[in-house]
């Protein structure tokens, strides 16, 4: 089996079950954050919430273009106008907003675990709700160039951006910098910031419910580094041998390596569901209640019946 078939078949496969997987579990977790209080009234659940509705709008949007592409060899952006504007549109605005959302949420568990009471009155759901505003109007605004820039080439017939500067801002800039480096660290430093608070805090501000919410966090770091190091890693090879004269079969290893890149990069819109559930003793619990509600309803329909009947035959109890 050759390296370009392997390649398609890893892209066909392993893309539609992160779709799938990554629809239930965003799907998980925007029930949970948006019905369970204890989360919804903290801005690190609702940034939670927000990247989930993004997580999900990500994958619908983009991963079947990428499966069509790497997985088939059809890139309807070479002949559709539209979607040759609005695939860099969507890829870029909801991937950044969502990453965004992952790196206020680790900023947001430094401020609710730290000692000093300045720090922790940071965080705060009034302006988690503007933040959010604030960061969604802003990443629009930065497509706005990709769907006037992005065209068919006449000559090569490709989907390519016709500014020069986009072409380098894109892979330079947006890929490696906004994309990779800033989220990256900018995690990796609030999430090391708030593990040291958990260690030097016995008692924080809502006890187990923040410790649960801070290991969840951190959680999802992990997953930031593991899903986008590698992409930055991918991204940064290519650019730098961007003119090298390059064989076949070297082409085609960069083809498979690109593909096991893209579902890592992928794997971050569709896990985070599943990384909680590990972390979260507490996620689990809601998550069961949610899914099986009707268990819920049965235990306590019993309770209520016989609760009269428990009255009838109360006594004193001896002193």
């Amino acid at each position: 089996m050759s390296l370009l078939i392997i390649a398609q078949q890893l892209m066909i496969y392993g893309g539609i079950f992160e779709g799938v997987v990554g629809l239930i579990g965003n799907g998980i977790n925007i029930l949970v954050f948006s019905s369970v209080q204890q989360y919804r009234r903290t801005p690190t659940g609702f940034y939670f919430l927000i990247a989930s509705v993004f997580n999900i709008s990500y994958l619908i949007i983009n991963l079947p273009f990428r499966i069509l592409i790497a997985g088939f060899g059809n890139d309807i952006t070479t002949t559709s106008l539209l979607y040759c504007k609005i695939r860099p549109f969507f890829l870029t605005t909801l991937c950044l907003i969502s990453l965004n959302c992952s790196c206020l949420a680790t900023i947001d568990q430094f401020f609710t675990t730290s000692q000093n009471a300045w720090i922790r009155n940071l965080s705060s759901i009034k302006w988690s709700h503007r933040i959010i505003v604030f960061v969604i109007l802003i990443w629009c605004l930065h497509g706005i160039p990709f769907l006037i820039y992005f065209n068919i080439s006449p000559i090569t017939h490709l989907c390519i951006s016709t500014s020069t500067h986009l072409a380098i801002y894109f892979p330079a800039i947006y890929i490696l910098t906004l994309n990779c480096v800033i989220p990256a660290a900018i995690m990796i430093l609030f999430g090391y910031l708030a593990y040291n608070n958990i260690q030097k805090t016995r008692v924080l501000v809502q006890h187990q419910v923040d410790r649960q919410l801070t290991r969840m966090v951190l959680i999802n770091v992990l997953l930031v580094i593991t899903s986008y190091v590698p992409y930055g890693i991918d991204n940064s090879y290519l650019l730098i041998t961007s003119d090298f004269i390059k064989d076949k079969n070297r082409l085609l290893l960069e083809n498979l390596f690109g593909v096991i890149v893209s579902l890592l990069c992928y794997s971050y819109f569709a896990a985070s569901c599943y990384m909680f559930l590990i972390s979260s003793s507490r996620f689990r619990r809601e998550v069961k209640e949610k899914l099986f509600f009707w268990r819920t309803q049965n235990l306590i329909a019993p309770l209520e019946s016989s609760q009269p009947k428990t009255k009838s035959f109360h006594t004193e109890p001896k002193k």
